[in-house]
């Protein structure tokens, strides 16, 4: 069976109508070819006004591993900053750099790729025939606000106008056609100029996006014009703000998933020129959408549609155990105390088990990976471009495998692979094919790893504004999580030598005294350095310090895996284990560390000699065993070995 085709798709703000859109069309052409889909994209705007976190966000790029992919679809729009293209101009370079995959790009021209664009032209010579024949407004009197002038957006809009004008033979006055922004602000600037009467009262205003018809609509209401029975109003894109406002807005939802369909065909003629290429899907949801702006009756259901997607439901409908797919909204994640519940979590793996608790909210998905850097909780290595070779997985959640209760049977906890891999088992054979959501976990600009997100794409999954939201609070727990960390690592260890003073020593002791089995025995060494009060009054301090590091070093390097090292006072310190041990342990490991002691001091080339006493004790384990008295014997033992080694030295 030959493998299934894995098509690449680059965006950014996910959750926008635009990119929901092409979505739409993607998954649903994807599934006809039965090819898998890896949507890679920064949760924000690429405008986004927040520098570092921004930086953070389109790190998610740097993930990609390109051979794995067949080919790439990209809206070049959307990784670009309003009218400033460097952040698309850095991508698009760093892409070429990257890879030689065939590259389709969607509504925007960029360099020579090929590229497939939304018919919006046949659109807005729909809006004019309508506003022509269904209104009969005189065609002297209708304008055009488009947006930037030059901008390709604004005059392939604009030509849909042109084009239903010249077909019918109408002459075009230049006066009537008025150029913005697409925003608020150039339909309010074009309703001030009607209500001064610098420009002649038109009988319509044909508008290049629906932020610019209710800017329109909304200041020639404050001036005291009605819409639409002095002046008829359209707008453009299908935006929930154009089906809620006071004067509902006619618009038209552009078939931007059919341009996506497209764009795929373009794409498997490439990729596999020799397989049939198949008609999309209709797009039901796609055409003219008529509202009260333009003086129609309105499209009841259009509007009842575009309203609930907008509302935070007060009660969710659930049926045997489980909520419907709509159910999943934004007000179920704010109800499910979701953030409150991760701040709560005292540890890494009680932060992982949290997050895992709440991954219900993501449904329906098929899977769910977290995964983090290997160090990404450590301050002083924080990644900012890229992921380094070998990740985490934290979180593994198979949805078929977990049941909204407390087992946590459907996840895998830390599990490492190649970050090349981008996730464990991507080319492993699955019935259907899926959509895998990357999506970049960070603080700011520092990288902690991503997070993906699998669905069938029977499913049509989306991203949405729950998912967004749902992953700024792990975002934002792991941060908090790895600060604790931070700060329970500085109370629990010695500053000077790094390992654990007496709040770390309790803090762990615990966890290591009930890893004990059967038969094992519990062994604890206490030493004291010989001559600290010597070295600090005869050379210094700092070469006491020295003396100290010198004996936490050789500590640290005879100890076994599973035991603790404590630095117990100044020049005192401990080594506890608990295992399978004998009594000729406790000699070796004194050997041992008289041996490193040595060695130390033949390469130091201080004019002093470091050298510390030992003593040791061991009891078979029992749950009643008391740690310090075992301690005051091997202290016991200590000191005669100082004193013994002190008189020694003195004959």
């Amino acid at each position: 069976m030959a493998k299934r085709k894995l098509i690449g798709v680059l965006t950014a703000n996910p959750e926008g109508i635009y990119q929901q859109r092409i979505m739409e069309g993607l998954l649903a052409q994807c599934r006809l070819y039965d090819y898998d889909v890896a949507a890679f994209s920064p949760l924000v705007q690429v405008c986004h006004y927040f520098t570092p976190y921004l930086k953070g966000e389109l790190n998610i790029f740097e993930l990609i591993n390109f051979d794995l992919i067949d080919g790439l679809i990209i809206p070049p729009i959307l990784l670009s900053e309003n009218e400033e293209y460097k952040k698309l101009d850095k991508i698009m370079e760093f892409i070429g750099k990257k890879t030689t995959k065939p590259i389709i790009l969607l509504d925007y021209p960029y360099g020579d790729y090929p590229v497939v664009t939304t018919d919006d032209r046949g659109a807005f010579t729909e809006i004019t025939a309508h506003i022509l024949d269904v209104h009969k407004c005189d065609p002297e009197k209708v304008y055009f606000l488009t947006g930037m002038k030059d901008y390709a957006v604004s005059n392939d809009r604009l030509g849909g106008y042109l084009d239903e004008y010249s077909s019918r033979n109408i002459k075009i006055n230049e006066n009537n056609i008025f150029y913005g922004d697409f925003w608020y602000s150039g339909g309010e600037k074009l309703a001030d100029s009607i209500a001064s009467g610098e420009v002649p009262m038109p009988e319509a205003v044909i508008c290049a996006s629906d932020h610019m018809a209710i800017g329109l609509v909304r200041r020639l209401t404050e001036k005291g014009i009605k819409v639409p029975d002095q002046i008829i109003v359209t707008g453009y894109d299908a935006t929930i703000e154009a089906a809620l406002n006071s004067i509902t807005v006619t618009t038209y939802a552009p078939n931007v998933p059919h341009a996506a369909a497209l764009a795929v065909n373009k794409l498997r003629s490439i990729i596999e020129p020799d397989m049939p290429i198949l008609d999309p899907p209709d797009f039901p949801e796609t055409g003219l959408k008529i509202c009260s702006s333009c003086g129609c009756q309105e499209n009841y259901e259009y509007l009842r549609n575009r309203l609930y997607g907008s509302l935070f439901n007060v009660n969710h409908n659930y049926h045997n155990g489980k909520l419907a797919d709509s159910d999943y909204d934004i007000s179920l994640l704010l109800k499910s105390y979701m953030l409150e519940d991760l701040t709560s979590a005292e540890s890494i793996t009680d932060g992982l088990e949290k997050i895992t608790h709440h991954v219900y909210l993501l449904e329906p998905l098929d899977r769910f990976y977290l995964c983090l850097n290997e160090n990404f909780l450590d301050t002083s290595e924080r990644q900012i471009n890229g992921y380094p070779d070998k990740m985490i997985l934290a979180v593994g959640y198979n949805s078929h495998h977990k049941s909204y209760t407390d087992d946590f049977s459907g996840f895998e906890f830390k599990r490492a692979f190649d970050t090349k891999e981008m996730i464990p088992r991507l080319s492993e054979e699955r019935d259907e094919p899926c959509a895998f959501y990357f999506m970049p976990v960070h603080f700011n600009e520092y990288s902690m790893g991503y997070a993906v997100l699998e669905s069938k794409l029977s499913t049509n999954k989306k991203m949405s504004t729950v998912i967004v939201n749902w992953m700024r609070n792990v975002n934002n727990c792991l941060e908090m999580l790895r600060i604790r960390e931070e700060i329970i690592k500085f109370s629990e260890r010695d500053a000077m030598t790094g390992l654990y003073n007496r709040r770390g020593m309790n803090a762990n002791l615990r966890e290591l005294l009930n890893s004990a089995n059967a038969g094992d025995s519990v062994i604890v060494f206490v030493i004291d350095m010989d001559g600290l009060k010597h070295i600090n009054d005869t050379y210094g301090h700092s070469e006491g310090d020295y003396g100290i590091n010198a004996i936490a070093a050789a500590v640290a390097g005879v100890k076994r895996n599973n035991e603790i090292c404590v630095r117990a006072g100044g020049d005192e310190f401990y080594m506890i284990g608990v295992g399978k041990y004998n009594n000729i342990d406790q000699v070796i490991r004194a050997e041992r560390f008289n041996l490193a002691l040595s060695e130390t001091n033949k390469s130091s080339g201080k004019p002093y000699e470091i050298s510390a006493s030992i003593g040791s004790a061991m009891r078979l384990f029992t749950p009643d065993l008391d740690i310090d008295e075992l301690l005051e014997e091997a202290d016991a033992k200590m000191y005669k070995n100082k004193v013994s080694r002190k008189k020694q030295r003195t004959n």
